[in-house]
């Protein structure tokens, strides 16, 4: 590289570097300011802005924060304390930060559950959470209802909407709450190191966990995002990520929120309004993951395409082969990519737009970051330690898993899960020196010469589809409840011209089983992103040595018919499962099946 392009991409990285920094450095375990107080400042300094647009209504930061103040009001009514919790269960709404910005202010933790979870899956959420309140609306509900069997303690619904019934009419009661911020004096005791949110995650087992979103942790994305993406209160950013999720709910709405910015939210996304939507709102950002991207490239080109004001997205997870694309195609100066997960302390920002890239370690600044890429038995799955019982870091181009040191700095701490024996599986010791504990991220990535470090895969039995963590084994232990099913093994396949991996199940089954009846299991007991797109029945599960489910073959086996003799069925979207012959399978490789 000719020194003129070195320098200019030095540059770049600590200007983005610098920015970031200059606004998380403040932050502190054992410090009195918490999220609330951020927020509040940002109220008090652009009050009169338009702060949120959701379905043609339109909140200024003081009718936020004057939204959000009924919500503390009405908790302290109903007797709920510092610390405890009240369960989120909704789409996207107008309402929905200002639930647990209002709740934070009163010291109250809010649990922001997956609005698309149903069954045994959300009664967990709610059940390991700890809440007796849960916020509802007419859309979620009824799936409220359908699990409230499943639940451990009677939970009170508060429904935001039309309440029918004996149900509780939030929006009534908060008529009669109070628009005035609470006394800070409720939370005056309170440090950033204690909770403010439970966000849920899927692990590479089980059910989904609850992690603990402290305070800083808020605090370090929000802030982060403001300081990264370089936004000013001139921007208005399109966000149609679930705000369940640490990326639409909390970095999106940082990078808005505390530079008097202007957020555009959609209840869901759509790649066929996007484009006209961003213009005609006078989007100058948007945040997205992946597949968000795949989906804008596959859609017909349109005018609207390229009459936008977008400066730049910022997200993860987009491919090398769709990020070029994306840039000229749409006419976007700047892709900001990044890495974290909701609970991790490795967070990582491609400050120079390498393509491919999720961030960048540079030589010269290697001791000011607290992330390594160790040696890993992918077929184990465990870290490769030497001679002296250390772990050993790889070079450039080697593949391993990224860690990040835990403790120092407010942004290295691990805050863990409300499950302990979970929090403690995450955390590896002795890695380097005796004593010292680090971060594992599950992930498998490749660092090149430039520091520059490059996605590869999950570790384990997790697979990403549609934007969401998909558990394998939560996923069979669902399918082996169905009717004729006697095990399952399920997997992720990669299918062209998507991103993340379709789900798969292995299945062995009696002669009595039914390939509808089994469609009708999966539909009530899944959610959408979760449900096999494809079925393979087997004779037998192969096992290893100790008696691991074997997958490799499988996996290797994708979906081709012209390598798989047995039972092969494809779940078409309007069909239910349908059987998966040649001509299916040439549909679904070209792209004439949308999946």
């Amino acid at each position: 590289m000719a020194l003129k392009a070195r320098l200019q991409r030095e540059w770049r990285f600590v200007r983005g570097l610098r920015r970031t920094l200059g606004r998380v450095k403040s932050i502190s375990l054992d410090s009195p300011n918490l999220i609330c107080d951020d927020l509040e400042a940002a109220v008090a300094e652009h009050r009169d802005r338009p702060a949120i647009t959701f379905e043609g209504r339109t909140l200024t930061y003081g009718e936020l924060d004057a939204m959000a103040n009924r919500f503390a009001h009405w908790a302290k009514s109903q007797g709920l304390r510092r610390g405890q919790t009240v369960a989120l269960f909704m789409p996207n709404r107008i309402e929905y930060f200002a639930v647990w910005y209002g709740l934070s202010k009163v010291g109250v933790v809010t649990a922001l559950i997956n609005n698309q979870l149903a069954g045994l899956p959300l009664a967990h959420c709610l059940n390991i959470c700890g809440a007796n309140h849960v916020i509802v609306d007419a859309e979620t509900s009824p799936v409220f209802e359908a699990a409230r069997p499943l639940n451990e303690r009677t939970l009170t619904q508060w429904v935001l909407g039309r309440a029918v019934g004996g149900q509780r009419d939030l929006g009534q009661a908060l008529k009669s709450c109070s628009s005035l911020a609470p006394d800070r004096a409720l939370r005056e005791d309170m440090r950033a190191r204690d909770t403010a949110l439970y966000i849920f995650t899927s692990g590479t087992t089980g059910m989904p966990k609850a992690a603990r979103i402290t305070h800083v942790r808020a605090q370090l994305y929000m802030r982060g995002f403001a300081g990264s993406t370089g936004s000013n209160a001139n921007d208005r950013i399109y966000v149609a990520l679930p705000l369940y999720h640490a990326t639409g709910g909390l970095c999106a709405l940082g990078a808005a929120f505390l530079n008097g910015g202007s957020v555009f939210l959609r209840k869901r996304f759509s790649a066929t309004h996007f484009w006209e939507e961003a213009a005609a709102e006078g989007c100058t950002m948007f945040v997205y993951i992946g597949e968000l991207c795949r989906y804008l490239v596959n859609q017909p080109e349109s005018e609207a395409e390229t009459r936008h004001k977008i400066r730049m997205a910022f997200g993860n997870g987009l491919r090398p082969d769709i990020w070029p694309v994306m840039k000229q195609r749409f006419r976007i100066p700047e892709i900001l990519e990044f890495y974290g997960s909701t609970e991790g302390n490795v967070s990582l920002f491609n400050f120079d737009g390498r393509e491919g890239a999720v961030g960048r370690v540079p030589k010269w600044l290697r001791n000011r970051f607290n992330i390594r890429v160790i040696q890993f038995d992918v077929e184990n799955e465990k870290p490769i330690r030497g001679p002296n019982g250390f772990c050993i870091e790889c070079g450039p181009g080697q593949v391993g898993e990224c860690i990040g040191k835990i403790g120092g700095e407010a942004r290295a701490e691990f805050s863990g899960y409300v499950d302990k024996a979970a929090s403690e599986k995450k955390v590896l010791r002795d890695v380097f020196e005796k004593g010292d504990a680090w971060f594992a991220t599950g992930d498998l990535m490749r660092l090149d010469a430039d520091g520059y470090l490059y996605f590869i895969d999950r570790i384990g039995d997790t697979f990403r589809w549609k934007g969401e963590n998909v558990s394998t084994n939560e996923v069979a232990e669902r399918l082996q409840a169905a009717p004729g099913v006697l095990q399952a093994n399920v997997y992720g396949v990669e299918v062209e011209g998507t991103d993340g991996r379709a789900g798969m199940a292995a299945l062995v089954v009696d002669p009595a089983f039914d390939i509808k009846a089994f469609g009708d299991h999966v539909t009530r007991e899944l959610p959408t992103f979760a449900q096999p797109l494809f079925v393979r029945i087997l004779p037998a599960i192969e096992t290893t040595g100790t008696f691991k489910l074997r997958k490799m073959d499988l996996v290797a086996d994708g979906f081709d018919p012209g390598k798989i003799k047995e039972p092969l069925y494809f779940h078409d979207p309007k069909k239910g499962y349908v059987k998966c012959t040649k001509a299916v399978h040439e549909k679904i490789v070209t792209g004439t099946v949308k999946v």
